[in-house]
């Protein structure tokens, strides 16, 4: 299924706004594990990481594939790109203002204040 790009963003972000989440990416960023592996650090039930797994699957951040018993779970971090691509605008945006700030605090050491 191809999404447009307001889609897949709003999928992204939606994905990223939970600290679990965040928290599974980061851990699969290090290497692929299987699902029990995810689930171990977490107080809640495999049945609610499946489903925090699920929402980063449908955004397409991690793949998920069945190894004889096991699903293995890997970061797709190429899918991120859309997100680093619309936060990219702001980076530049507040650079931009941070490097304006400094100018002007320069400018009043110049003058002795």
């Amino acid at each position: 299924m191809v999404k447009s790009n307001a889609v897949r963003l709003d999928s992204i972000f939606h994905a990223l706004s939970d600290s679990t989440r965040r928290s599974i990416l980061r851990d699969v960023s290090a290497k692929e594990k299987t699902v029990g592996e995810v689930a171990k650090p977490y107080a809640m039930s495999l049945a609610a990481v499946s489903k925090h797994l699920k929402v980063l699957e449908e955004a397409e951040l991690i793949a998920r594939e069945r190894r004889g018993s096991f699903q293995i779970v890997r970061l797709k971090a190429k899918s991120l790109r859309p997100a680093e691509e619309w936060l990219a605008f702001y980076e530049k945006f507040w650079s931009e203002k941070i490097d304006s700030l400094q100018r002007y605090l320069e400018e009043g050491e110049d003058d002795g204040n």
